[in-house]
């Protein structure tokens, strides 16, 4: 989670490890409250999740903060992507468009998928690898980065790219479950699971099912179980490659 750590830092100007005074109550509670709702955004429990990033954004908004406030929904939109969630930043191009900088303007960049355009250099490295790397090879560098976050957006954005390997999904998809990140780790069972199903691999698909039924159980409250074991998928898998 470093990568996005780092923007939370930069985006609410605490003093994050550089010593000095200590930052105003806006930004401490700011930075506190993003963390808070990407744990639980990707835990699954959006209502919560949504709660702190509203108190989050009241926070940079209280103190007439627009830049802050911008990376705020930043952070938000990179966290969603990470997810699968097609967020296309549009309260972070509003708000930058009256003030931003460099680096916000290349990771939104990256993060809307317009790798063409964007400034390389203003990106952590590897994510500079990623889109500097030839698209074929795009995939085998996943499993190189090391922050899980982080690895589950490049993957992400490759399911987005349509450039996306099998070992993409299972390498997104081990990387979400060995976090406990319930909604990305949903997600991506789900495309596991039509992908066995179209292989005609049923014995792979039956396991996915079982591992989406406890998933979908663990996010649902005990009385509104379902009464039926199975669980089926209603995502479209994006093209992947075999």
């Amino acid at each position: 989670m470093k990568t996005l750590l780092a923007l939370a830092c930069l985006i609410v100007l605490t003093a994050c490890g550089s010593g000095g005074p200590p930052p105003p109550d806006w930004k401490t509670d700011a930075a506190d409250l993003i963390e808070r709702y990407k744990k639980h955004a990707l835990l699954g429990e959006n209502t919560l999740a949504e709660r702190y990033f509203q108190q989050a954004v009241i926070a940079t908004g209280g103190a007439g903060r627009v830049a802050d406030t911008a990376r705020l929904w930043l952070v938000r939109c990179a966290t969603r992507r990470a997810m699968l969630i097609d967020d296309a930043c549009t309260e972070y191009a509003d708000l930058a468009r009256i003030e931003s900088n460099a680096a916000d303007q290349a990771y939104h960049q990256f993060l809307t998928l317009r790798w063409e355009a964007t400034d390389v250099a203003q990106l952590p490295k590897h994510h500079r690898d990623l889109v500097n790397a030839p698209p074929g090879t795009r995939p085998a560098l996943l499993a190189k980065v090391e922050d899980p976050l982080a690895r589950l957006l490049d993957a992400s954005l490759l399911v987005m790219r349509r450039e996306a390997d099998a070992a993409t999904l299972t390498l997104a998809t081990e990387t979400a479950s060995s976090q406990g990140w319930r909604q990305p780790l949903l997600t991506y069972l789900k495309l596991q699971e039509k992908q066995a199903a179209t292989q005609g691999n049923t014995a792979e698909q039956m396991r996915l099912a079982r591992r989406i039924q406890l998933v979908e159980e663990s996010l649902s409250p005990p009385m509104n179980k379902p009464s039926d074991p199975q669980t089926h998928s209603t995502i479209t898998p994006a093209a992947i490659s075999p």
